[in-house]
Parts: structure tokens; C-alpha cells; sequence
């Protein structure tokens, strides 16, 4: 368990567990720190993959699959018994959506909610036809991460922290672009749970609406001024757990 999640403020009697996913290339920490944001009645949970911070001598996950398996067979015993919910950024996104449907396919689990952050529907037309990041050369890459922002431009700068920043970052974008290739949008919702997508104004267009159609439950759209990163700031980051403490405290309610 603290292999792969990692829990700054542990609340084993909190009613609800939130669970949250790292954007590609990323860490626990920043998730991690939510922990202190948020009543007794929540337990915030980030998950740590192969490759970095402890797991750094690792290897990194080659596939979604590899990723959903781990992230399963640590935290089932936790998910059974106890209202949990799930967050994840960009890559995060895809991960907390493939793992939340595996759980509901296999165990009949599901989370209370879904947040997804900056990322498209998996079935989004432009993301199957789109070049792959994982494809372009180191050149064009670093210009891609550039251009997304986010990266401190100390790292940017600096060959050294490169070569340690890009290499979990290029493992993740393999399996996203393998992962959104191979998706078909499903003949129905394969999630019945709520789900609620964040996106900065200021970032690419994404397909938000697409999400839509994988759950049949309720459905809401959320924007928060800035770039990809929008989360980064800390205003934003305060509205985002406002956001989520509010539809948890009704959660909690109903239970």
C-alpha cells in the first residue's frame, strides 16, 4: 500500500477515501499535500506509479493495463465497504476512467464520483488522429512540454534535470497514445456513476462534452481560468477542493 499511495495525512475512520491520479511525468507530492485541505471526513490518497520519487528504481509501466492491475490488486481491500471517489489530471484522467471502469466490470465497485481534469474523452475523433507524442523526436518533444506548460523552466534549462524529468514523462505518453488508440466508444456508458470534468479556459480545446457518454449518470462541465496547469495555481487549486469537498459533504449525507 505505501509503495504505491502515498498519504501525508491518514484518516483510516475518514467516510470517504478520494483517490487521485498523476498527469504524465508526475509524482504523489503535489496530490499528496490535499490531504491538508480537506475535514476529517475525508482521506486523500495519491497514487505513486513505477519510476519515480521511491519507485525510481523501477521500470516504468509499458501499458494501461499494467497500470490498472497494480492499482486494483493494492487498493481493492480498501474500496470494498467505503465510499471512495476518484481524481485525476490529463494522463490521470485516462487512468482514474480505465481503472473506475475495470472496477465496475470485475468487481461491481464503482466510484462515487469521477473528476476528470484537462484531458479529452478517450473516444475523442482528434486524439485517434492526432500525431503520437511518443513518436517525435527528443527535439520536438521538449518543444511539445514547452509549449503545454507547467514544467518549471529551471528543469527546462538545465540538461541534468532534463534527463531525469523526461524519461516518466516519455513512458506516459506511450501509454497514453496506446491506450486512446485502442479505445472504442463503448455501445453504452460503461460507468452509472457522476462524473465531473475541470478544464483551464486558456488550454487547448478538448472534447468535454464526449465524456458525457461513458456514464449515464450526472454530468458537469467546470472551468477554471489559466492554461493546462490551471491547477497549479493556487486560487485555482482552492476552487478545485472547494469544488470537491462540497459534492462530497452531499455525498456524505445520502449515505
Amino acid at each position: 500500500m505505501d509503495k504505491l499511495v502515498n498519504c501525508f495525512y491518514g484518516r483510516p475512520d475518514a467516510l470517504t477515501r478520494l483517490f487521485c491520479f498523476p498527469w504524465a511525468g508526475g509524482g504523489s507530492l503535489f496530490y499528496a499535500r490535499w490531504g491538508g485541505f480537506f475535514d476529517e471526513s475525508v482521506e486523500v490518497c495519491s497514487i505513486r506509479l513505477p519510476g519515480r520519487e521511491s519507485r525510481s528504481s523501477e521500470p516504468f509501466t509499458q501499458s494501461m493495463d499494467q497500470i490498472i492491475d497494480e492499482v486494483i490488486t493494492v487498493l481493492l481491500p480498501q474500496l470494498q465497504g467505503k465510499s471512495f471517489v476518484f481524481f485525476g489530471h490529463s494522463f490521470g484522467a485516462f487512468t482514474s476512467f480505465a481503472t473506475a471502469v475495470r472496477l465496475k466490470e470485475k468487481y461491481g465497485l464503482e466510484p462515487a464520483h469521477l473528476f476528470v481534469s484537462g484531458a479529452s474523452a478517450p473516444h475523442a475523433k482528434f486524439l485517434h488522429s492526432s500525431i503520437k507524442k511518443s513518436e517525435l523526436n527528443d527535439g520536438e518533444f521538449l518543444k511539445w512540454v514547452t509549449s503545454v506548460g507547467g514544467t518549471p523552466a529551471e528543469i527546462l534549462g538545465n540538461k541534468e534535470a532534463l534527463q531525469l524529468f523526461l524519461p516518466p514523462l516519455k513512458a506516459d505518453v506511450i501509454v497514453f497514445d496506446n491506450f486512446v488508440r485502442s479505445f472504442d466508444k463503448p455501445a453504452s456508458p460503461p460507468l452509472s456513476c457522476s462524473l465531473t470534468c475541470f478544464d483551464g479556459t486558456e488550454d487547448i480545446p478538448h472534447d468535454l462534452a464526449a465524456w458525457q457518454e461513458l456514464t449515464s449518470g450526472d454530468f458537469n462541465i467546470h472551468k477554471m481560468p489559466g492554461g493546462h496547469f490551471y491547477l497549479k495555481d493556487p486560487k485555482n487549486e482552492k476552487s478545485l477542493v472547494t469544488y470537491i469537498s462540497k459534492y462530497l459533504e452531499t455525498t456524505e449525507r445520502n449515505l
